[in-house]
């Protein structure tokens, strides 16, 4: 079945549709269909789907022809999570508390799994379903190379040494440095470069650890950066200018950035959406009438109604002082190009020089349960979107082999 809702396994609410499960406690239940190889899943937050393609990058360029590249995967509507999130006090505290990255535990549970991710990317969890969390407070930066390069032989070692089965890593970069300096500083292809290294130093690493025909091995990212319109080259969109909000809003939850929740008073609705509506660089939704593949439109927290601006335009609503440093930033409409992000793959599992075409970051959910060999809870993927990356070697091939074979030899036989 379909499964209407807002949460998003992502950088910062990584890849798929994960938290969801956790509030409605399902478990992913493994399918006893032999063995798998392990699957290391790593995420290097804020990685724009183009940040390779102006940068030299030698070994991301390797992965092409030794295993699989989505062209560019489209995110969830990623400020629109960060903001339920914090809407709703009572959520599962597991929700509320852990970055996604850190409890992948928690929904492949049958399986050995763990999670290394930065200082600020989270925070330690010690549930009774936890195989390992991990959460360096070195006092170093997010963008320490050598630190970097510790974490994959730290990771590896949980394959090598104690047989773990599905791990995640994530990475601070390239988002630090979008928000910091903008997507287009010269500081952001420096990262990537780095970026690029790490990826070559992995490869490395999991030749020399003999992981290399049963490690399966993801990279991806939980959206892209755009960046920020500033005053006075444009205006903000100051929704006070449209709409009165002390007679007509009951609540209001606008983020800094580009995306922002509205609650209007008791048979007010109409009115607030009318005048919202005459506001330049804004798109307005009323809940029921949002797009489908933002899967909000069922969601309990959202509010009835949902402003996104224009790429690059900031929200505000009454014309407070914001102090927005930011000269790039995310959670715009997804749709929008600059919000794309990466898919990269390789591994035993995967094809070579397999060019994939574009597809929503809600599919990379089944792949991995594929991988693993377990049931996938309810989700909004597919796995036909994703299948074709892979190689196939199940039995129904080999019975199809076999049945050919016997044919062609019954045919000789005869002849």
């Amino acid at each position: 079945r379909k499964v209407n809702s807002s949460m998003s396994f992502s950088g910062s609410c990584f890849i798929v549709l994960l938290i969801q499960w956790i509030a409605l406690d399902r478990k992913c239940k493994p399918l006893n269909k032999g063995t798998h190889n392990k699957l290391l899943v790593i995420s290097f937050d804020g990685f724009r789907w183009d940040y390779d393609q102006d940068v030299d990058t030698p070994h991301m360029d390797k992965l092409v022809e030794d295993g699989v590249k989505a062209k560019y995967i489209t995110p969830p509507l990623q400020n629109a999570i960060d903001l339920l999130c914090a809407f709703e006090p009572l959520l599962h505290p597991v929700i509320r508390s852990i970055h996604v990255m850190s409890i992948p535990f928690l929904l492949f549970q049958g399986l050995k799994t763990g999670s290394f991710f930065f200082p600020g990317g989270g925070a330690n969890y010690s549930g009774q379903c936890v195989n390992r969390a991990l959460v360096e407070e070195t006092g170093q930066q997010d963008d320490n190379e050598t630190e970097w390069r510790q974490n994959i032989d730290t990771v590896l070692s949980w394959f090598t040494e104690e047989d773990f089965d599905f791990v995640t890593l994530y990475y601070g970069e390239p988002d630090n440095v979008g928000h910091a300096k903008g997507p287009d500083h010269p500081d952001r292809k420096t990262i990537i470069k780095q970026i690029d290294r790490t990826i070559g130093y992995l490869r490395e690493a999991i030749q020399r650890d003999g992981l290399t025909d049963n490690l399966n091995v993801i990279i991806t990212s939980d959206h892209g950066m755009t960046t920020v319109k500033k005053i006075p080259l444009v205006d903000e969109i100051i929704l006070s200018k449209y709409l009165n909000f002390f007679n007509l809003v009951y609540f209001e939850l606008l983020d800094y950035g580009g995306f922002g929740m509205i609650t209007p008073k008791k048979g007010k609705e109409q009115h607030v959406y009318d005048a919202l509506m005459k506001a330049p660089n804004l798109t307005v939704y009323k809940k029921e009438d949002m797009p489908e593949n933002f899967h909000l439109s069922k969601n309990d927290r959202m509010q009835p109604i949902i402003v996104i601006a224009d790429l690059g335009f900031n929200l505000n609503s009454v014309g407070r002082l914001i102090v927005y440093v930011n000269k790039g930033d995310h959670g715009f409409h997804m749709d929008e190009m600059d919000m794309k992000t990466i898919f990269r793959a390789f591994g035993p599992d995967f094809k070579k020089s397999y060019l994939s075409e574009p597809f929503d970051s809600v599919h990379i959910y089944p792949l991995m349960c594929k991988l693993l060999q377990i049931d996938p809870a309810p989700n909004n993927g597919s796995l036909s979107v994703t299948e074709g990356m892979l190689v196939q070697n199940d039995t129904s091939r080999e019975l199809l082999l076999e049945s050919i074979l016997v044919s062609k030899c019954m045919t000789v036989s005869i002849n």
